[in-house]
């Protein structure tokens, strides 16, 4: 087994390390999320966690980590007859983002579970890490199906396998943990609010602190057992320090006073539910008992604030994660008790005072100088400001562009999708045969069993009984009885979006609408777990403003600083848009994508622009590319041009009033591909 790196040994990174230890005191405060630029610790300090765990005491011979003290009842491996407990390090359990359901949860016999009628299960990663850590990497990139059994087990504090009449069930609690970077998509939100605590992670722009990372990652590589060894002190004193807190932690008295401003705060902030009250009443106390202290004060509730809220106040994944401090501050104030001044005057620093040099505590979140905080000069209850937009008489650099607009309102957009059956990454759009969805049939499995079709299993051993001599109560069930169940469920698809930014769509009004119409589309795209691009074409040429992502949020950011103005080169954005999904069929050739055109359909500039464009969409066509056209004209006098393209495309065009949800009863929800269209 390789030598960890020492969790002390690890420079900077505070509210890491502070979140991290938090929890280590007290699993209660429902683990950490860890968001970041790659190359920042994350996975270094969190599979360091581990080796300042307590030992975890647990039966003998108990694959699901039974505590001899109070066994599970329910335990597979169980009834446990008394016996002397055993102690183990607590795991750390990694969570691959490809892992199959089976591993996750466990796997039965199936053969054995038919032909026997005996529950032989092999437990998963949630048996394994029950009373340790689970760990996630890049938890954002999770497949949906894995994420729901990890929010069932979260809640419950259980794993539950149902599969065709056999039932197991099994404890399963832990302290989650999972990293992730922004850049490739955000997290469902369900998942989101079940992460206790949230930080924010980035390099430090200090020359000194970079080098001291260096030198001892360095010195780690060349020798890791002797590095760990020179570390051990630092090391064996945050263990005790973390004993000793667990132990005073019952000890820790939460005002009501103290109360009142926790639930006065979460209200302020308008938080969903009353997770993040309970989150943050268990995460203060924590900070009381890491400072050695039994009783809870109002920085340690400011603290906890920024701690467990930022994440939980996210509508949407174009919000900037972070809190307003300065109305932190004055809810907290207004809130506080009014009989004492015992939260102004405590002498004690908190944990973050205690300059034991190492790894022994943290600073409050966003107050390291060698970072910039989301929000260092407005309130998060406003969404950013758009670029500064344009007198009323827009100026015209050279080239005719205006400077940028801020987009309308979004809204909820009619449902999109790709025609056919898809065989893509998970996702709610389009249909498609995925692991999980309704049966729709039962074939031979080609690899390993994962999802029996019970009634054609039974169905193709039946006429062989007798031949194989059945005598008992059981099926006598071969390999190639076994059939595997076909489902029907939905994917996510690339959509790609080629937005025209030409003078033809600089009126201000106009270009306004057109930006909160894709910015509503992504947000949807967001909710349906679809990758996105945006192609934008302007001037003389087009461009790649995002090249296919899973995070909506940069698309919105590079449409929020579209500048307009110029020729409306039509067909050079869809030439760009073919040669971005030539590239991303090689790349991902399950996913199939779904083009979005937003224009008013005129193209001007070159030799002969329409009927280029025309040739250009006919090529899409021809690939059998679904499309979709919205139709951004307006006035009393409509030339149809988009109409025309989207027939030349083999799709459907769409105003920009039809895109609602709530508009048009009657609006078709598939756009037709261009096969069926010819």
């Amino acid at each position: 087994m390789s030598t960890p790196y020492p969790f002390t040994a690890i420079v900077g990174q505070d509210d890491l390390r502070l979140g991290l230890l938090l929890n280590a005191v007290s699993p209660a405060v429902g683990g950490v999320l860890v968001r970041g630029e790659k190359g920042t610790a994350k996975s270094t300090a969190v599979r360091a966690l581990a080796a300042l765990m307590p030992e975890v005491p647990v039966v003998p011979g108990c694959r699901f980590s039974c505590d001899p003290g109070s066994p599970d009842p329910a335990c597979p491996d169980g009834p446990h007859a008394e016996a002397a407990a055993v102690s183990r390090a607590a795991r750390t359990v990694e969570l691959p983002v490809g892992a199959s359901e089976d591993r996750l949860v466990g796997a039965l016999d199936i053969e054995r579970a038919l032909s026997e009628g005996v529950k032989a299960f092999e437990p998963g990663l949630l048996a394994d890490a029950h009373r340790g850590i689970l760990y996630v990497d890049e938890v954002n990139l999770l497949h949906d199906h894995l994420v729901d059994l990890l929010l069932d087990a979260a809640a419950m504090g259980a794993s539950y396998v149902e599969r065709e009449g056999v039932s197991v069930r099994h404890a399963a609690r832990f302290l989650l943990v999972g990293t992730m970077n922004p850049e490739e998509g955000e997290l469902r939100p369900q998942l989101l609010d079940r992460f206790g605590l949230t930080v924010e992670v980035s390099a430090s722009r200090d020359t000194d602190e970079r080098v001291e990372v260096v030198r001892r990652r360095l010195a780690y590589d060349d020798d890791p057992e002797g590095f760990a060894a020179r570390w051990a002190e630092e090391e064996g004193a945050l263990r005790e320090r973390i004993a000793a807190a667990r132990v005073l932690l019952p000890r820790v008295v939460l005002s009501d006073g103290v109360l009142r401003q926790i639930a006065a705060t979460c209200a302020a902030f308008e938080v969903d539910g009353m997770r993040a009250d309970i989150v943050m009443a268990r995460t203060a106390t924590a900070l009381a008992a890491w400072a050695g202290r039994e009783e809870v004060t109002a920085d340690d509730v400011r603290q906890a604030a920024l701690l467990a809220l930022p994440h939980r106040r996210r509508r949407n994944p174009f919000d900037a994660p972070g809190l307003d401090e300065d109305k932190l501050d004055q809810t907290l104030d207004e809130a506080g008790p009014q009989e004492d001044g015992s939260d102004d005057d405590d002498p004690d620093p908190g944990p973050d005072g205690g300059g034991d040099g190492g790894g022994g505590g943290g600073v409050p979140p966003q107050a390291d100088g060698d970072r910039t905080p989301p929000s260092a000069s407005q309130s998060d209850d406003t969404p950013s400001p758009a670029p500064e937009s344009a007198p009323d008489t827009p100026g015209r650099p050279a080239g005719g562009e205006q400077q940028p607009v801020a987009a309308a309102e979004p809204f909820r957009t009619k449902m999109l999708s790709v025609p056919g059956l898809g065989e893509g990454a998970a996702g709610r759009r389009s249909r498609a045969r995925t692991e999980h969805g309704r049966t729709t049939g039962a074939v031979r499995p080609q690899g390993a069993l994962t999802k029996l079709h019970l009634a054609a299993t039974v169905q193709a051993a039946a006429p062989h009984q007798r031949s194989r001599g059945r005598s008992g109560r059981g099926l006598v069930v071969r390999r190639d009885d076994l059939r595997q169940a076909t489902r029907e469920g939905r994917e996510g698809n690339l959509v790609l979006f080629v937005v025209d930014a030409s003078g033809s769509m600089a009126a201000r009004q106009r270009m306004s609408a057109v930006k909160g119409a894709v910015l509503s589309l992504l947000l949807d795209a967001y909710q349906r777990r679809d990758k996105v691009g945006l192609v934008t074409f302007r001037g003389k040429e087009a461009e790649v403003a995002l090249p296919p992502t899973s995070s909506v949020d940069a698309a919105a950011a590079r449409l929020e600083s579209l500048p307009t103005g110029g020729r409306t080169p039509l067909a050079a954005g869809l030439l760009k848009a073919h040669d971005v999904l030539r590239v991303e069929r090689l790349r991902d050739p399950s996913r199939r994508p779904l083009l979005v055109v937003v224009t008013d359909g005129r193209a001007t500039g070159g030799p002969e622009p329409v009927a280029l464009a025309g040739r250009a969409g006919r090529l899409h066509r021809s690939e059998g590319t679904a499309s979709v056209v919205v139709d951004c004209e307006s006035g009393y006098v409509r030339l149809g041009l988009a109409g025309e393209l989207a027939r030349e495309l083999g799709g459907t065009a769409v105003t920009l009033d039809e895109l609602r949800a709530d508009s048009i009863a009657g609006l078709v929800k598939d756009v037709t591909a261009a096969g069926r269209a010819a």
